[in-house]
């Protein structure tokens, strides 16, 4: 799609807001057009954010615009497969808040209904993009990380009755799950780009926290392609919100800000295991181009894919399927209380859906 300036419907205006923000700090790049909630209010509010857009209720209008290059979907997670569906099969990419969909078999309808439309679908995964992660990748591609040795990971966030005011949230048929998909996948995500993907999971789960239906803590141990062993602590019982990642490869030890929302907005630290090849890793990370962290960021990337520039480093659909696989495999792992085994076959009882 060669052209400048691409336009955006923002359907579901929670979240949604937040990414009208973004696409509004390159109004040379994204015009968001339309801004669809059935809470009229809701949408004005948001749709208010940027001269361009019209708030409303009908999303069937929505597609039926020819106008609209992508339809960004930031509705509850229920909807994300079947409203993903339908935007490719009225002739638009996508843009699909986490998770994609809340089974294998719905994400390989997605990948089957993408390739015959012709039409791309990008997940959100914003976490890598921010200067301070583009740094550790540049280190990466160097070469002057080595070979990764462990991983520490927290999603160490505060939700009470507040949060779970929205029915949907807390539930399985809403929610599609709990942390495990609505919190930790983020860092999950950062954690597999950086190490390669898993190949073995040993999860437990629990409720602790609130009176619903889904988990909201876990811990769990992950091996990954590269040899790497992974950590992950997961709670929405902290006093406070920090995302955290922390790993020790062979040569440099890299410890990630606590910021929840932005994680590469703050500078993270990088020690090399050799003092005398500080220099040179401080070198690079301070070479470092500056990214815009979390949304503004990725949707630069989606702008520069679509314009035929090169991208940083866009989430694929085939990450996506192995976040929904990692989602599937933790379950799996905690209701039967055994190490689970990446990839998972077509087979597995778990692949139509994990939802209790």
């Amino acid at each position: 799609m060669k052209v400048t300036l691409i336009r955006v419907a923002v359907i579901g205006a929670g979240i949604g807001r937040a990414h009208v923000i973004g696409y509004a700090a390159m109004p040379d790049k994204f015009e968001v057009a339309t801004v669809c909630d059935l809470n009229l209010d809701r949408a004005k509010d948001a749709a208010a954010l940027v001269k361009t857009a019209e708030a409303v209720t009908d999303m069937q209008a929505v597609f039926a615009d020819p106008t609209i290059d992508i339809i960004d979907i930031c509705l509850p997670p229920k909807l994300h497969a079947p409203v993903t569906l339908a935007a490719l099969q009225a002739g638009k990419h996508v843009i699909c808040e986490k998770p994609l969909a809340g089974s294998l078999a719905d994400v390989r309808s997605i990948m089957e209904a993408a390739e015959t439309s012709g039409k791309q679908v990008f997940p959100v995964f914003q976490y890598r993009y921010g200067t301070s992660y583009r740094a550790l990748h540049e280190l990466k591609l160097r070469g002057l990380l080595g070979r990764p040795h462990v991983v520490s990971l927290e999603t160490h966030w505060q939700r009470g009755a507040d949060y779970y005011a929205e029915p949907w949230r807390g539930t399985w048929a809403g929610e599609l799950g709990g942390v495990l998909v609505s919190h930790a996948c983020h860092l999950h995500n950062l954690a597999t780009h950086l190490v390669g993907n898993v190949r073995q999971v040993a999860a437990f789960i629990d409720t602790r926290v609130n009176p619903i239906e889904t988990e909201d803590c876990a811990a769990i141990s992950m091996l990954t392609t590269e040899g790497a062993m992974i950590t992950s602590s997961v709670t929405l019982g902290s006093a406070g919100n920090i995302s955290r990642l922390r790993a020790c490869f062979e040569h440099l030890t890299v410890t990630s800000s606590n910021e929840p929302y932005q994680i590469c907005s703050v500078p993270w630290t990088y020690q090399a295991s050799n003092p005398e090849r500080q220099a040179e890793v401080d070198a690079i990370v301070q070479a470092a181009p500056e990214i815009p962290p979390r949304f503004p960021g990725f949707f630069a990337d989606i702008h520069r894919h679509l314009t035929g520039e090169q991208d940083l480093y866009l989430p694929t659909l085939q990450e996506a399927y192995h976040s929904i696989e990692l989602i599937t495999a933790f379950y799996a792992s905690a209701r039967n209380r055994q190490i689970v085994t990446l990839p998972l076959a077509q087979d597995h009882p778990l692949f139509g859906g994990w939802q209790a």
